[in-house]
């Protein structure tokens, strides 16, 4: 059994923020090649997550910290709201593409719109993040190392083609183990074996 298996539950305490701590991790995902391949399909994204943003809520905690400046302030206050509702806009508008991240949590385990409606912040956005990823926010780095889809295993006397693909990725303060367990249940043909690394080294 992996270690992935038995681990321990996502951290409540940890809350990603100015002082998140990235986790590396190394994922293999192992099986028949057909099945691989759907899942590399399936698993393809952008890496982000369409939340709602409450543009007025971000321009006043731009402006919070530069209130003392007065009228500039307010002005870079709204220059800056400007650029992230262009930012926003072009993630929303490349969001239903393929997209170039290898592993993107969305495409496989959905935020259920209610809550996208509600915004990263809210309480129950946070919860569901916790219990269905085990991670607060989308994977990051994401990137394939290896892949061996040509491997072969025989069988009781017949060829049965196998492969695996091996991905690396930071994850914001802990394991996405609820993840990896909710793809283990929606992937049975697949193998899932997560190595994290949990030193500074």
């Amino acid at each position: 059994m992996s270690a992935a298996r038995d681990a321990p539950e996502f951290d409540v305490r940890a809350r990603p923020g100015p002082g998140t701590d990235w986790l590396y991790n190394r994922l293999t995902i192992s099986g028949p090649v057909p099945e691989l391949e759907r899942f590399r399909a399936a698993a393809r994204g952008t890496g982000a997550v369409p939340w709602a943003l409450d543009l007025d809520a971000e321009e006043a905690r731009l402006f919070a910290p530069m209130a003392a400046d007065g009228a500039r302030a307010r002005a870079l206050a709204r220059a800056l709201r400007e650029v992230i509702a262009a930012r926003h806009d072009r993630m929303l508008a490349g969001w239903a593409g393929p997209g170039g991240c290898p592993l993107d949590l969305h495409r496989l385990i959905p935020v259920p719109g209610a809550l996208l409606a509600l915004g990263e912040d809210d309480p129950a956005a946070q919860a569901w993040l916790r219990t269905h990823w085990g991670t607060m926010q989308p994977l990051r780095h994401v990137r394939r190392l290896a892949a061996d889809a040509g491997r072969r295993r025989h069988r009781i006397g017949r060829t049965m083609r196998g492969g695996r693909i091996v991905l690396e990725f930071w994850a914001a303060d802990w394991t996405p183990w609820q993840a990896i367990r909710r793809l283990r249940r929606d992937w049975p043909a697949l193998r899932f074996a997560v190595a994290p690394r949990y030193d500074d080294g």
